[in-house]
C-alpha cells in the first residue's frame, strides 16, 4: 500500500500536481510520504494478531455435557438461571451460569425455554397534540399529552 501510495504521488506530480494534493487525495500527509520515501523496507513491521490459546476454555465435550443437561425433560423448560442452582443443590457442577448461556446461545437455543410466551407489544392510548393558539378544547374522555 505504501509503494503504491507513493507510485500515486510521484505519477500526480509528474502530471503538475503539488505534493500536498495528491497526498490530500490520498487521506496523508506530507510528511508521512516523506517518512515513507525515506525508508529502504517498505513492509509492515507490525506483528499481525495472534488467535488467543485459552487454556481454561470448555472443551466440545464440556459443551456437548451442558447441551444435554439442558436438554434433558426436567430441564429443558428452565434458563440456565434456574438450572445452575438447582444442580448445585445436588451437588453438580458441569460449568458456571455465564457458560450455559454462551454456549446455548451458540448452538441457537438460547430463546425463551418451555410454555412462556413472548411479551407483546403494548398499545398506548391515543394522544391529543396542541399544534396552535385555541386548541384545548378536546373530545371528552380522551388523553391530553404535550411533546
Amino acid at each position: 500500500m505504501k509503494q503504491m501510495a507513493i507510485t500515486l504521488v510521484d505519477a500526480a506530480v509528474g502530471a503538475g500536481a503539488r505534493d500536498f494534493k495528491a497526498c490530500e487525495v490520498l487521506g496523508i500527509s506530507c510528511r508521512t510520504l516523506r517518512r515513507w520515501r525515506a525508508l529502504t523496507d517498505l513492509v509492515d513491521a507490525r506483528q499481525s494478531p495472534r488467535a488467543r490459546d485459552y487454556p481454561h476454555q470448555l472443551t466440545d465435550q464440556e459443551k456437548a455435557h451442558i447441551l444435554a443437561v439442558c436438554n434433558t425433560p426436567e430441564h429443558q423448560s428452565l434458563p440456565p438461571s434456574q438450572i445452575v442452582p438447582r444442580l448445585a443443590d445436588q451437588g453438580i457442577y458441569v460449568a458456571s451460569e455465564s457458560s450455559f448461556y454462551r454456549v446455548l446461545k451458540a448452538h441457537g437455543q438460547l430463546n425463551r425455554r418451555g410454555n412462556s410466551a413472548a411479551p407483546k407489544p403494548v398499545k398506548h392510548p391515543k394522544t391529543w397534540v396542541a399544534t396552535g393558539p385555541n386548541q384545548g378544547k378536546r373530545p371528552p374522555n380522551t388523553v391530553w399529552r404535550s411533546h
